[in-house]
Formats: C-alpha cells, sequence, structure tokens
C-alpha cells in the first residue's frame, strides 16, 4: 500500500514504516504526531484510487524524528580570462518524518 500525499507544496510517495525528509517544519516538535489529508492518490493491492482533488478520507499520520541538515552543495564559478573564481557552499536544513500509517 502506497500513498501520494502534499506534504508544505510538494508531492510524495510514501508507504508505512518510511523515513522521510522534508522542508524544514520549524514551529513542530520532536517527537510530536502529524496528520496530512492532502492525499491525492492511494493504492491498496492494486485498487487505485485517485481523489478529484484529495481522496475523501484519507489521512497519512507521521511522527516527527529530527531537525536535520543536508549534505553540503558546493557551488564553484569561474572566469578563465578575467582571474575570477568564487566558492560558495549550502547546507539545506530538513525535518526526518517517520510514516506510522496511511488511513484509507
Amino acid at each position: 500500500m502506497y500513498a501520494i500525499v502534499e506534504i508544505l507544496g510538494q508531492q510524495f510517495k510514501v508507504t508505512a514504516g518510511q523515513k522521510l525528509y522534508v522542508h524544514r517544519m520549524e514551529e513542530v516538535q520532536i517527537g510530536a504526531e502529524l496528520e496530512f489529508d492532502k492525499v491525492l492518490l492511494i493504492e491498496n493491492e492494486g485498487n487505485i484510487s485517485v481523489g478529484v482533488p484529495v481522496v475523501a478520507g484519507a489521512k497519512v499520520v507521521v511522527e516527527v524524528k529530527a531537525h536535520v541538515k543536508g549534505d553540503k552543495v558546493l557551488v564553484f564559478k569561474k572566469i578563465r580570462k578575467d582571474d575570477y573564481q568564487k566558492m560558495n557552499g549550502h547546507r539545506q536544513y530538513f525535518t526526518e518524518l517517520f510514516i506510522k500509517e496511511i488511513v484509507a
């Protein structure tokens, strides 16, 4: 069983027992349990339910595990003949969610 759910404006394919990293949710505490009801599609044993725009009565229950930082992404710019070099790094903040169950 899997579901397509919208979290913070992004769509994710989730299954029960899966870890999911989404953009940082500042207002939630670690250990909190959340419910997302914007479920766009549910597949259960070959039966597919597509929402118009969401599936009625469906929700995904998650638990907040941690607030983490992603891997560093390096951005390097260089203009060869002008003797110009610039290096910049970025680490994105994420929230780790654990998918407890999908209620159809």
